[in-house]
């Protein structure tokens, strides 16, 4: 098979890959609650905080899409959705613990970083 015949990897390292699926600001905090407990959307929303509904809407449909969540309809009116973590899902959750205690260990490094981001603004 010639070089130009063969096709590029979709990602160069996997950490680019893990930016591909839960890149933005959301999505590993909705993982990160949702790994907790199953959880309805205004739950989450509560949760979560300065999110918009149409935003949190948004990536819980790509979140299921991609096989991170599981929407549970319980079909009923009103209406019922609560969202799991697979398994899939699940295992990303458990990977990401050890950023979580970093950030929890320099929370107050962090804050004032963003302070001064914030200031040079």
């Amino acid at each position: 098979m010639k070089k130009s015949e063969m096709s590029e990897p979709p990602f160069r390292c996997g950490m680019e890959a893990v930016l591909d699926l839960v890149g933005g600001k959301w999505k590993l905090l909705i993982l990160y609650h949702v790994c907790r407990q199953r959880l309805r959307f205004s739950e989450l929303r509560r949760l979560i905080g300065d999110v918009s509904e149409k935003m949190l809407s948004q990536q819980l449909k790509e979140m299921v899409a991609d096989g991170l969540l599981q929407r549970i309809d319980f079909k009923t009116v009103p209406p019922h959705v609560e969202y799991e973590a697979t398994a899939f899902g699940l295992a990303l959750g458990r990977s990401m613990q050890p950023v979580c205690e970093w950030g929890e260990q320099h929370m107050e490094a962090i804050a004032a970083i963003a302070e001064a981001r914030a200031a040079r603004q």
